[in-house]
């Protein structure tokens, strides 16, 4: 299975790089038939906390996808208006058997057509944003799943989802593996944090 992980400017890092290690310890020891690869405009980009990444591919290169996952990140706003970017999603998108959005990813999905008349959700702060873009369904939830599409609310919220996506397309089981080997078991240290929506 070819998973794509589209990258543009100031994308939000680990929108990108949790779900690339759900993924990419998949790959290792649960499926190594599945190819996670990175994919851009340009060679390289950075992200938003300076984080610069050589891509796989560009837009033009890239493989046929199986499964396309969209981080958020500031870069979201420009991005929409992106002609390239939206381009490579709503092709990738319309030939893949998966689609999956981290926090803002999904007003890129938006912008491509892939999330009209579809149940989604985004990080906390941009909801009211995603749904000012008309056709989408919000969910308050930390994923939602519509069909083939999964969308993340923000950061942190893509690392469950990709465990959840694994388990969908493996078993359960083999996401619980996944989940043990990254050692993932989240203990904040102040648990007691409001919300802010």
């Amino acid at each position: 299975m070819n998973i794509a992980f589209v990258l543009f400017p100031d994308f939000e890092e680990l929108d990108f790089a949790g779900p690339w290690e759900v993924f990419g310890m998949a790959t290792k020891y649960i499926d190594t038939t599945w190819r996670p690869y990175t994919v851009a405009a340009e060679r390289e980009v950075r992200g938003f906390l300076g984080l610069c990444v050589r891509v796989d591919y560009t837009f033009a290169e890239a493989p046929k996808p199986d499964l396309v996952v969209v981080p958020g990140g500031v870069g979201t706003r420009a991005g929409m208006q992106d002609e390239a970017l939206i381009g490579y999603l709503r092709s990738a998108a319309a030939g893949a058997q998966h689609v999956a959005s981290v926090c803002t990813g999904a007003l890129l999905l938006r912008a491509a057509g892939v999330l009209e008349g579809k149940r989604a959700t985004t990080q906390w702060g941009a909801r009211k944003e995603l749904a000012g873009l008309g056709g989408v369904e919000i969910v308050d939830a930390r994923w939602v799943q519509d069909g083939n599409i999964v969308t993340a609310a923000g950061v942190s919220a893509g690392i469950d989802m990709a465990l959840y996506m694994v388990g969908q397309l493996k078993t359960p089981e083999d996401a619980k593996k996944v989940q043990r080997f990254m050692e993932y078991d989240p203990q904040p240290p102040y648990a007691d944090v409001p919300a802010l929506f």
